[in-house]
């Protein structure tokens, strides 16, 4: 016994076809959309006339030596390893999740002795984009790294 394949059970069949490749796409774009957390930069235009100029910033700051691996201690404390900084200076690390919801914390780090400078908290556990400042002798060095 066969049916009769009918307009009514073609159309039908094409909406819910359609209905479920809409649904997937509004899904997807979704995801997309909540995992993005902002610009990275407001005019491209005008970013890539700077871009000469911020590379260069960036050799003097990698010529200090300012800069070194930031990584977890066991305590869950950030610990940055840069023997280089000069006494005194100020050191301040901000960090913010790379993906997902926001989220955005900012502490100074603590000299600890022999160039590491180190965080008085724990910081909760997972991925983070960290921003560190060093400020000394009129000068400023700022580098970006993951921990995990």
């Amino acid at each position: 016994m066969t049916r009769e394949f009918t307009g009514k059970r073609f159309a039908l069949i094409m909406v819910i076809g359609f209905g479920i490749v809409i649904a997937v796409n509004f899904t997807m774009a979704g995801y997309a959309t909540s995992g993005f957390s902002g610009v990275v930069v407001e005019n491209s235009y005008v970013a890539s006339q700077k871009y000469n100029g911020w590379l260069e910033q960036a050799r003097e700051q990698d010529k200090l030596g300012w800069s070194g691996p930031v990584i977890r201690t066991g305590e869950g404390a950030l610990l940055l390893e840069a023997p280089a900084i000069p006494a005194g200076a100020k050191v301040r690390a901000e960090l913010r999740r790379p993906l997902g919801q926001r989220e955005e914390i900012a502490f100074p780090l603590n000299a600890d002795g022999a160039g590491r400078y180190v965080s008085a908290a724990a910081v909760a556990p997972g991925r983070w984009t960290v921003r560190v400042n060093v400020t000394a002798n009129g000068q400023s060095v700022r580098f970006e790294t993951e921990v995990q």
